[in-house]
């Protein structure tokens, strides 16, 4: 294994200190977690990705990404306080490979059960863009940027204005119940019209019944 993963471990221009100086010059708080070697290799191989690249970088050198205190995930070889990894949340570190989503590789997800894929053929548009997959319509939405330009707007881009619906008073401290198997459901849903003196109630449950939840029935261009 460790034949195939030097190929793939970028020696001259790795792009691990983008990265860093990314998290340096954050606007918001950012959790870059360590990998376990062993772990972030059948990542890595299973990626098939170059290390030179942002996507490959995180895969490898890290176990995920927590920003602003865990609302925004980005997944990498995986941690005990992110269990997921790039590999197997995706399905394609088995033999033979079984995609949760094929023609896209997700990449990251939110608090509200909001996910973010990049574009292998699925949808519509450019390859490598990444496209998210809305709770408040539970449509796939292009964002129009790559995979780097994801994880630079997630550090440092206006993530308040995009997630002004989904947030509440108080969202950071309920924040602080979850950990990073977890997302809150939302009732009345957020794709629901609110009726008139309701709340929308929150509750805990495991990012895996978030997925299913908003990926079934299936709308959008997916």
């Amino acid at each position: 294994m460790s034949g195939l993963v030097d190929q793939l471990v970028e020696k001259q221009d790795p792009a691990l200190p983008l990265l860093q100086s990314w998290v340096r010059e954050a606007v918001r708080p950012v959790e870059l977690l360590p990998a376990t070697r062993s772990q972030a290799e059948v990542v890595l191989l299973a990626l098939g990705v170059s290390t030179r690249s942002l996507l490959g970088a995180v895969a490898y050198e890290t176990g995920g990404l927590l920003v602003d205190g865990g609302w925004l995930r980005l997944l990498g070889a995986g941690h005990a306080r992110l269990p997921r990894d790039l590999a197997g949340w995706n399905g394609i570190d088995s033999s033979p490979p079984e995609p949760r989503l094929p023609g896209a590789l997700l990449v990251g997800d939110d608090a509200v059960g909001g996910f973010f894929a990049v574009n292998g053929g699925r949808f519509k548009g450019p390859l490598g863009h990444v496209h998210y997959l809305a709770p408040d319509t539970l449509a796939w939405e292009s964002l129009e940027r790559g995979y780097s330009e994801l994880v630079h707007w997630a550090l440092t881009g206006d993530v308040e204005g995009f997630y002004e619906n989904a947030r509440w008073g108080g969202w950071r401290e309920d924040l602080g119940t979850l950990s990073g198997e977890q997302g809150f459901s939302v009732y009345p849903p957020l794709w629901a019209p609110l009726p008139d003196g309701s709340v929308r109630s929150r509750k805990p449950v495991s990012v895996e019944e978030l997925w299913q939840l908003h990926t079934a029935p299936p709308k959008g261009n997916g």
